[in-house]
C-alpha cells in the first residue's frame, strides 16, 4: 500500500514535459499523497542523491495524461509542502519570442506575465485571505544557483526573461504571439507557470523555473516539425538532468536560512 512518507523532503522537483522520471534517484519509492485539493499529477516518488532527500512530481503525470489546463497545481504543491519539502525546481517546456532565445537553450525567467483563465490560483479561498508579493515571484537565491551550475557544465543558460503563461492547451495565434513579443516584450511563452509559481510563494517555498526552449513561437513564421522539436526537447531534458546533478548538493541544508522573502511571505499577507 501507498502512504505518507516517513520522513521529510528537502527537496522538490516538478518535472515537465520531457521530464516524467528522475532517473539519477537512489532508493527511490512511490507514495500515494492525499491533499485537501484531491489527487497529484501522480504519485509522488521519493529518493535520495548525494545524501539528500528529494520528491519528484511529474507535472503532466506519467505518460503525459494531463493537459496544462487540467493540472491540479493547488494538489501538487500542497503535497510538496505536507512533506517538508523547502526548495522547488520546476522544469518546464517553452516556445521562445526572441531570437537569441534559441532553441536548445535554458532559461531562468525572473518575471512572468498571466495570460491565464480558469484556473484555481490560491490556497487561501477564504474565511482566510491571504495577498502575498509576487514583485519577484522567484527565488533569487534558487535562480542564482541554477544559473551558475549551468553555467560550469558549459550549458548555454539565459539568467533572466519574462515568462508569459498562457491558457492552453492550443498554442497562439500569429496575433497573440506578436502582442506577447512586440507589445508585452516578453522573452518565453509557456502553459504551466501559473498558478505554481504563485501557490509556492503561498507555501513560503523557494522556487524556480528551468524554461526549455524547444523551438521559435509562431511570431518568427520558422516551421518546425513534431521530430525536431522531440530531438530539441530531449537533450534539454538531458542538460536539465545534469543541472539537477550538480545543483542539488548544493542547495542549502534544511536548517539553513538564506533570507530569501521567500521563507516569510505570509508574514504580512495574511489579511
Amino acid at each position: 500500500m501507498l502512504v505518507k512518507p516517513p520522513t521529510k523532503v528537502e527537496i522538490g522537483i516538478i518535472g515537465g514535459s520531457g521530464l516524467y522520471d528522475p532517473g539519477m534517484f537512489e532508493s527511490v519509492k512511490e507514495f500515494k499523497i492525499y491533499t485537501p485539493y484531491g489527487n497529484p499529477s501522480d504519485n509522488v516518488m521519493v529518493g535520495t542523491y548525494k545524501g539528500r532527500s528529494i520528491a519528484f512530481i511529474p507535472r503532466h503525470g506519467r505518460g503525459h495524461k494531463i493537459p496544462p489546463h487540467k493540472i491540479n497545481y493547488r494538489a501538487n504543491v500542497w503535497a510538496l509542502k505536507s512533506l517538508g519539502t523547502k526548495w522547488v525546481v520546476a522544469v518546464s517546456a517553452v516556445g521562445s519570442l526572441r531570437e537569441d532565445f534559441m532553441p536548445g537553450d535554458l532559461v531562468v525567467p525572473d518575471q512572468f506575465i498571466d495570460m491565464t483563465k480558469k484556473r484555481e490560483y490560491s490556497f487561501f479561498n477564504g474565511p482566510v485571505v491571504a495577498h502575498v508579493s509576487l514583485a519577484d515571484p522567484f527565488c533569487p537565491t534558487l535562480r542564482t544557483l541554477i544559473t551558475s551550475v549551468a553555467q560550469s557544465l558549459n550549458v548555454r543558460i539565459h539568467p533572466r526573461g519574462t515568462y508569459v503563461c498562457i491558457e492552453g492547451p492550443r498554442f497562439s495565434s500569429r496575433a497573440e504571439s506578436r502582442v506577447w513579443k512586440e507589445v508585452f516584450k516578453a522573452d518565453v511563452v509557456g502553459m504551466t507557470l501559473v498558478p505554481e509559481v504563485n501557490l509556492a510563494r503561498e507555501a513560503e517555498m523557494h522556487y524556480a523555473t528551468i524554461a526549455l526552449v524547444t523551438d521559435y513561437d509562431v511570431w518568427a513564421e520558422k516551421p518546425v516539425t513534431a521530430e525536431e522539436v522531440a530531438r530539441v526537447m530531449s537533450e534539454n531534458v538531458e542538460k536539465a538532468k545534469r543541472i539537477l546533478a550538480e545543483l542539488i548538493p548544493r542547495l542549502p541544508g534544511p536548517d539553513e536560512r538564506v533570507g530569501c522573502l521567500c521563507e516569510t511571505s505570509l508574514r504580512d499577507s495574511l489579511v
